[in-house]
């Protein structure tokens, strides 16, 4: 007589492992954005001494430094370039699209800097989500 086998029906324990390693890796990124703008920073400020005044350059110059360092920490991982490209994109498309309301006088500076860090979270789980192959092991 044979053995049927049935199919596993135990649910998959996998599962939190994998959910837990994409919210670290988030949080990875998030702690090497702040690496990027404290050390970076200071650089800009010898460099440009007047870069605060503009609004939009010290914007992008900040998620520039943000990006670099998030960048580093995501190819010391192995991470491809077109992932890096992606959660980059996705850092500086807050900052850009505030930046129309502040030229057209409906916002002020300070939200543009603020509303950027605070979007640009939301922004970078979306491109995990939409490369969930990169970041999901």
């Amino acid at each position: 007589m044979t053995q049927q086998t049935l199919p596993d029906t135990r649910p998959d324990r996998r599962r939190p492992g994998r959910a837990w390693h994409v919210v670290r890796h988030y949080l990875e990124m998030v702690v090497a954005m702040v690496v990027g703008m404290v050390v970076l920073g200071p650089v800009w400020g010898l460099l440009w001494p007047g870069l605060s005044a503009s609004v939009a350059a010290d914007a992008l110059v900040m998620a520039t430094d943000m990006a670099i360092g998030m960048a580093a920490w995501m190819r010391f991982l192995g991470h491809s370039w077109s992932a890096i490209g992606v959660m980059s994109t996705a850092m500086y498309l807050p900052f850009v699209a505030l930046l129309v309301p502040f030229w057209a006088g409906a916002i002020t500076g300070g939200t543009v800097l603020t509303a950027g860090h605070v979007l640009m979270l939301p922004a970078m789980a979306l491109a995990m989500l939409w490369r969930r192959g990169e970041y999901v092991h």
